[in-house]
């Protein structure tokens, strides 16, 4: 085996030499490299859009809701039950955005400013101004409020529609009430729902962090538009895992439009159960794609029923655009106003039809089925479908939606339940049902059966 011939020592030391020399030239042209180009930054594009981001706090209170006995004097003093306060003070932190400079108009999440009584605003510059409320819609989770300031720097929008899975997105907001923050990030997802996040989803998900008082702030693309309202975050712990949401901008606004204008949104009733698609669905319908809504039942007098929808259609797109799934669909109708026409595409027996809808209000939902109990406002009710489990074995009526925030939500009441019973007498159709609740002055006690189990709700 051959081996290595020996350095000399004067070898060894011209060849340490060149060896700084070397590292001296690499080390040195760093330096010269970086100051010779700028180096990539967002600070540019931050300059322009964090004025338009506000931090927001509230002062409000809330109704601490006790048993009847607690109110009654004689029981307390019976029994030396202590005096307890009936409401408790509530204090929140979030942000906003400045959408209208002129007009002093901010966007915000109405979990922001819910229960507030003082609602103020601190700017990026430290002017702080007292905000008055709009509007809100708890739907949506979004809210309007109002500062009358000067120099105001409002935040362009973009076309959220055009987003795209991997763009990137800057968010900015207050969280934990550290002051203005940005964090950076991708879109990771669009278009999710189902979170029970909000009553109307079709949410921005992205890894840029978000963290408790990022609410209602800014996410932007990288030309400084606004592409989405901060509104929640999915976690365990209640910290930044990498997975927040954004109420896309163009929702947020055609929601705002309406704040401005009426105070709240009159929210669009098309009189429709549906189902999202699926493959087996898709397959007997002969649909090479599992895409689209499927009609499982029309309210009589509803909307739907005056366009000639009919149960067993397939809605596969709405005023020119495709329908992913009911929840898609149900978004687009809530979002219309009042008044609105809805040109819907629909697969029925093999042929493909156009139909038209005059999009109907909320209060519209109550004369189509009749039902005349304010009690039941937001729900929309008819006949058990033909499709369900529940037809020829269960006598009553199902209930299609509830909007939330209503007294039929808050009394536990939910979409698929079928009622049976009013007041604990019998139902066995819907003009029984609607002939019963239009007689009850006071409270009503509904029978409900949901999957195998019944149980009694008060709506009052």
């Amino acid at each position: 085996m051959r081996s290595a011939h020996p350095i000399s020592r004067p070898s060894r030391a011209l060849l340490a030499i060149l060896c700084l020399l070397f590292v001296h030239t690499v080390s040195a042209a760093l330096p010269d490299m970086a100051n010779g180009a700028p180096l990539p930054s967002l600070a540019p594009m931050l300059d322009k859009v964090t004025p338009a981001v506000v931090n927001i706090s509230t002062a409000g209170h809330v109704e601490l809701k006790q048993h009847p006995l607690l109110s009654d004097p004689f029981f307390r003093r019976f029994f030396d039950v202590p005096n307890m306060p009936r409401e408790r003070k509530t204090q929140s932190l979030g942000s906003g955005v400045i959408i209208d400079a002129k007009r002093g108009l901010v966007l915000t999440n109405n979990h922001v400013i819910a229960n507030a009584d003082q609602i103020n605003v601190r700017l990026n510059d430290g002017r702080q101004f007292a905000a008055e409320l709009v509007g809100s819609d708890p739907e949506t989770d979004v809210a309007v409020i109002r500062i009358e300031a000067t120099g105001l720097v409002g935040l362009p929008s973009a076309n959220s529609d055009e987003a795209r899975v991997g763009d990137f997105v800057v968010a900015i907001g207050n969280p934990f009430g550290l002051g203005q923050t940005v964090t950076s990030g991708i879109i990771s997802a669009l278009a999710r729902s189902g979170l029970g996040i909000t009553g109307y989803e079709d949410l921005i998900q992205t890894d840029a962090s978000i963290n408790p008082g990022n609410s209602g702030g800014a996410l932007v693309n990288l030309r400084g538009e606004l592409v989405g309202i901060n509104t929640a975050i999915y976690s365990q712990s209640g910290g930044n895992i990498g997975i927040g949401f954004a109420i896309p901008v163009n929702m947020a606004r055609q929601i705002m439009e309406q704040l401005v204008e009426f105070g709240e949104v009159n929210r669009g009733y098309l009189g429709a159960e549906m189902q999202n698609m699926d493959p087996e669905l898709a397959a007997a319908f002969g649909l090479k794609t599992a895409q689209g809504a499927v009609l499982v039942n029309i309210v009589p007098g509803s909307p739907a029923e005056k366009a000639g929808l009919k149960p067993g259609d397939v809605v596969t797109a709405a005023n020119g655009k495709p329908v992913r799934d009911a929840s898609d669909l149900r978004n687009r109708v809530g979002l219309l106003r009042v008044g609105d026409t809805m040109k819907l595409d629909v697969l029925r027996d093999g042929r493909r039809l156009t139909l038209s809808s005059v999009i109907a209000g909320r209060t519209a939902s109550k004369s189509a089925g009749g039902i005349k109990n304010e009690r039941l406002a937001g729900v929309s009710l008819g006949e058990i479908p033909q499709n369900s489990a529940y037809y020829g074995q269960v006598a009553g009526i199902m209930v299609f939606e509830v909007s939330t925030g209503t007294p039929a939500w808050a009394a536990g009441l939910r979409e698929g339940d079928v009622i049976t019973s009013v007041n604990r007498t019998q139902i066995e159709d819907l003009p029984s049902f609607l002939g019963l609740v239009g007689q009850v002055k006071g409270a009503l006690l509904l029978g409900v059966l949901r999957g195998n189990r019944s149980a009694y709700l008060v709506i009052r």
